[in-house]
């Protein structure tokens, strides 16, 4: 009888990776950007986008508790947000200084900076405390961000928080992730509305409640890294402020 292989490691069921999750996201945001410069007649594409940022979001909060080295990663998100303000800016404004809107990796690293200081808090036991300094953090996240301008402004700084109170697959945290992202994107952020008919009955979509529908990878993931090298890791950095540049200079060539 043969033995059976424990060291069978094929998945049980359909998941996806961090390295899929990542790409995804990217996907999203550059169809959303491309919507933003040189096909802003296509909605779809940034109907499309609006799951982009609730990803990137969620793989931050699982690159800080997976990171070896909380400051290296901070460093390494503070030097990509730095080198993406400039490209940001011309895709956004059209010149290099546009100061009313900062790019959205300043959005993650205000995120978690907060969380690193929740977890400091945490750790020292005391739930009293680590509640005083969640309601204080999450107060100061939302202020700041919009202060900031930051891209989703205070929304996103807390949608990034959503991700680290509501870590993990019980059935209360998908639930506490649903409902706190419907709040965040269709009752603070709004935005437009597309009217709907479907069954006789008349109502409205708000396109930023979109972003829900990124639950639906994100539920998909179960913890398996998939591919992973420093040159794939620098490339997902590099991405955002590349694709950026380039969409800019190909908008600023269209109307010459």
């Amino acid at each position: 009888m043969p033995m059976q292989n424990t060291n069978d490691t094929t998945p049980k069921h359909f998941d996806l990776s961090a390295a899929a999750l990542h790409i995804l996201a990217m996907l999203f945001m550059l169809m959303d950007h491309m919507w933003a410069t040189v096909f802003p007649a296509q909605d779809w594409l940034t109907c499309v986008g609006r799951v982009a940022f609730p990803i990137f979001a969620f793989m931050a909060v699982e690159g800080y508790f997976h990171t070896h080295s909380f400051k290296k990663y901070a460093l390494r998100m503070l030097l990509f947000a730095v080198l993406s303000e400039i490209p940001f800016d011309f895709m956004y404004g059209g010149t290099w200084f546009y100061p009313v809107h900062q790019n959205v990796i300043w959005t993650l690293l205000m995120g978690l900076l907060g969380i690193h200081f929740m977890e400091t808090v945490r750790k020292k036991q005391k739930p009293w405390l680590f509640a005083l300094a969640a309601m204080l953090t999450v107060l100061l996240g939302g202020v700041l961000g919009t202060l900031g301008m930051v891209d989703y402004y205070g929304v996103g700084v807390l949608t990034v928080f959503v991700f680290y109170f509501f870590r993990g697959r019980k059935w209360w945290c998908l639930l506490g992730q649903a409902a706190a992202l419907y709040w965040l994107n269709v009752e603070l952020l709004g935005g437009l509305m597309y009217p709907v008919q479907l069954l006789g009955l008349d109502f409205e979509l708000c396109q930023q409640g979109l972003a829900l529908l990124a639950l639906i990878p994100i539920w998909l993931y179960r913890g398996r890294q998939g591919y992973h090298s420093k040159p794939f890791q620098y490339v997902c950095y590099a991405f955002y402020p590349v694709h950026m540049l380039l969409l800019a200079l190909t908008l600023n060539f269209i109307n010459r």
